[in-house]
């Protein structure tokens, strides 16, 4: 059993094909109604009953155009494509939660700070204080070319402009209002206390942001900050901003190495070793019984969609393996895309040398992290077994077939783990808590020892 409460995320995104290609044509598939505002309401109300932190909702912001030259294989296989905005579906799900975070991804290379401080407060305060800020720098070229740039930002510029942003961001997030200053004082006829507002006065490098934020602070004023990326640059990144990092690992070990190095960075930069939570990717297959849920697996390996999984692997890591043959080695490249993604499969592998083949169905099923698969009982035990070798605090749990994995999870496992007393009981008739309390933090503003906290405004 572990020491600590483990905590799962929903890790979803709004498209046909999130992290399993093919698997969309499974009978008990709906994610064909992805379109429809009550599918993703419904979901909202299932993972809240199974106990879940939050709905943690991914985005890319352009097509995977790499695997054979061009979009035509995202297109057909829907991978991660048509997409939805995640952003604009948070309050829907909000109006029927109580307790059940979101987070949404946004990128610091393509976003202005100025205007989407004010969307993130604004879903901060629908949300009560529920939301979640994953921050990324984006990875695709296709995303750069549909969006004014010739290529995009090289890998390790683009988070040294991301750190600028974060300037910009708790400057309006932190340092725009102080408390107190919105009053609605009848008598006075003061709405905002202007004594009580200041401006940004930002003007750097990247940014020039002179002005005070547009949006009054929401509960938790900065949202609480996700981070995902193990490059040796991002992982510098998280550990000035993150307060939960997320990682795809194929094995504890694997995972255990980032987060021994993140919790060295934490204490490094002058924060505490357990600052952030850690979270990593599992893809849950659950039955009643271990071989019932193998059967289910086999099942589902015979929807897979090869090419559709190459194209997701290209669209990560910018390398197009459309002209390789199955028995082909995956070598090591250096691109501006995601590099911990390639770096998993080759300079991390270890002894392990993948083929093309072994990638494509590696990443059919899941994506770059474990397939667990089991009985209610078997799941819990390879959870607490990851949760303790890794080092992790929780789950990013990703379904095959949706939304039918992420039901059973929440109607097999989750009972498995509130029995075991690692996983919070529901609490009828509580005041629902910010997604910082909820994830372990002392309060709803950052901690004293975060960077961001030093730009507040104390009047």
């Amino acid at each position: 059993m572990t020491s600590r409460p483990l905590l799962l995320n929903a890790f979803d995104m709004l498209t046909p094909v999130h992290q399993s290609p093919g698997l969309w044509r499974h009978p008990e598939s709906r994610v064909q109604d992805y379109d429809r505002l009550e599918y993703w309401t419904d979901l909202a109300r299932t993972l809240e009953e199974g106990g879940f932190a939050s709905m943690f909702l991914a985005d890319v912001v352009g097509v995977y155009d790499v695997y054979g030259g061009g979009p035509d294989a995202a297109a057909r296989g829907g991978v991660q494509y048509p997409l939805l905005d995640p952003l604009v579906a948070v309050p829907a799900m909000a109006a029927v939660t109580r307790h059940l975070g979101f987070g949404v991804t946004a990128s610091v290379s393509y976003e202005e700070p100025y205007l989407l401080a004010r969307t993130l407060t604004t879903l901060d305060h629908f949300t009560g204080g529920r939301v979640a800020w994953n921050i990324v720098t984006s990875y695709q070229d296709s995303a750069a070319r549909n969006l004014g740039r010739s290529a995009q930002i090289p890998h390790d510029e683009r988070y040294d402009r991301a750190d600028e942003y974060m300037e910009v961001m708790y400057e309006l997030f932190e340092g725009s209002f102080a408390d107190g200053a919105v009053r609605f004082d009848r008598d006075a006829g003061v709405v905002v206390d202007p004594g009580l507002v200041r401006d940004a006065e930002h003007h750097g490098r990247h940014f020039d942001v002179p002005g005070r934020a547009l949006a009054a602070p929401g509960p938790q004023r900065t949202p609480f900050l996700f981070q995902a990326g193990a490059s040796s640059r991002g992982l510098r990144f998280a550990r000035e901003h993150a307060e939960a990092i997320f990682f795809s690992g194929g094995s504890p070990s694997l995972v255990r190495s980032w987060v021994d190095s993140v919790r060295d960075g934490l204490e490094e930069a002058g924060r505490s070793r357990d600052a952030a939570k850690v979270f990593a990717l599992a893809t849950i297959v659950v039955d009643e019984t271990d071989e019932a849920a193998e059967q289910r697996l086999e099942e589902y390996r015979e929807w897979v969609d090869t090419a559709s999984a190459l194209t997701l692997f290209g669209g990560w890591t910018g390398v197009d393996l459309s002209s390789a043959r199955p028995d082909d080695p995956i070598e090591h490249v250096r691109t501006d895309a995601n590099q911990s993604a390639l770096d998993s499969f080759t300079t991390l592998a270890g002894d392990r040398r993948w083929t093309v083949a072994d990638l494509a169905e590696f990443v059919a099923i899941g994506g770059r992290g474990p397939v667990i698969v089991g009985s209610p009982s078997t799941v819990a035990d390879e959870l607490e077994r990851w949760a303790r070798e890794a080092d992790i605090d929780g789950f990013n749990v990703s379904a095959a077939v949706r939304p039918a994995d992420f039901e059973r999870v929440a109607r097999l496992v989750s009972p498995e783990l509130r029995r075991r007393g690692v996983l919070a009981e529901p609490v009828e008739g509580t005041a629902p808590r910010t997604l910082r309390e909820r994830l372990g933090g002392d309060g709803p503003h950052l901690a004293a020892d975060h960077p961001g906290a030093t730009r507040r405004f104390e009047a």
